[in-house]
């Protein structure tokens, strides 16, 4: 038997709790691992409390990412002994996910842990640091450089946002950190923020052009904070999309693509190809300062995540959420 959140759904209505689990229950795959941590991500947030139908399948045992030990394998990737991460692939959605001691999944959708990261220090960086990383070298394949201007990141207290600020800033570009959170100021100003600005400016409704200032962008709200950013990037300027914080609306106009030439580049984290996700996690292994995860990182348990869940919606969590999975 192991611990694991698990959703269950009761006609109209899902509610999560932390329950005992029979291995053997364990649903298909070629690869058994030990978790050693998950993590708290947005995605996980709406589906621990039910907020968005996230969960596909009941019951489901949640959480998006994991990194742990394999313990069994049929495939010729891995072996026992092996440290692995996972994320997305729709675990914690349609196929049983990280907030568990123990998963049971496909070969293809884990990636071996670079040697110079621990499964904490990845869990750390988590979905949300991948996912950064990704919006980051999205923006140099586009040719953005740090001599071109300012690099807005909207949400940039949270997850992605955190990481996005710091590996912008430790490649040389002026990061501009937008936050509801204007408390948060001098945390983002240690992660290399240049300036911090209040996203009430760009929340609402805005113009179809706005002046032009971002050479670039990195987006986790969606809705008017996507729109605005937009319109106010510069000529052949790009902006990289990966979230819905404020919303899945994009009320925007095509003034910024057909006028400047602007580009708008969605980032998938889930069913990204394996080359680009090493890639990735490889540059992560290389820039994440580990002193570095000890001021965005806070630590929890599987009791305590989903009550965390709410706070994490509520905009009450700063930078990454760790989950101990074996710690009571």
């Amino acid at each position: 038997m192991f611990r694991a959140i698990v959703i269950n759904k009761n006609n109209d209505t899902s509610a999560a709790a932390v329950e005992s689990v029979d291995e053997a229950d364990l649903p298909d795959g070629e690869v058994s691992v030990d978790i050693d941590y998950s993590t708290l991500n947005y995605k996980d947030g709406l589906a621990i409390t039910g907020k968005a139908p996230v969960v596909r399948n009941f019951p489901m045992v949640a959480g998006i990412d994991f990194a742990g030990t394999v313990t069994a394998s049929n495939s010729s990737r891995f072996k026992a002994g092996d440290k692995v991460i996972l994320n997305g692939w729709g675990v914690g959605e349609s196929h049983w996910g990280g907030l568990s001691q123990k998963a049971r999944v496909k070969a293809d959708w884990l990636v071996s842990l670079p040697e110079a990261l621990s499964t904490f220090d990845a869990m750390a960086c988590g979905t949300a640091g991948y996912t950064a990383m990704l919006c980051v070298q999205a923006l140099e394949a586009q040719g953005v450089k740090p001599e071109d201007g300012e690099i807005v990141v909207t949400g940039a207290s949270g997850g992605v946002g955190s990481v996005a600020v710091f590996l912008l800033a430790n490649r040389g570009y002026r990061v501009v950190a937008l936050t509801g959170r204007m408390q948060e100021a001098d945390y983002l100003r240690s992660l290399g923020a240049s300036e911090v600005m209040d996203r009430s400016e760009f929340s609402e409704k805005g113009r179809p052009l706005a002046r032009e200032r971002w050479a670039g962008a990195v987006d986790v709200a969606g809705s008017h904070t996507l729109a605005n950013v937009c319109a106010s990037t510069k000529y052949l300027g790009t902006v990289t999309c990966c979230g819905l914080a404020q919303g899945m609306d994009f009320p925007a106009s095509v003034a910024p693509f057909i006028l400047r030439g602007v580009k708008l580049i969605g980032i998938d984290s889930v069913q990204c190809p394996a080359p680009i996700r090493e890639k990735a996690w490889a540059a992560l292994a290389t820039e994440w300062k580990p002193d570095l995860l000890k001021s965005v990182t806070s630590i929890t348990t599987l009791d305590k995540a989903i009550n965390d869940a709410a706070r994490l919606l509520n905009g009450e969590i700063r930078g990454r959420l760790v989950v101990d999975v074996n710690k009571a």
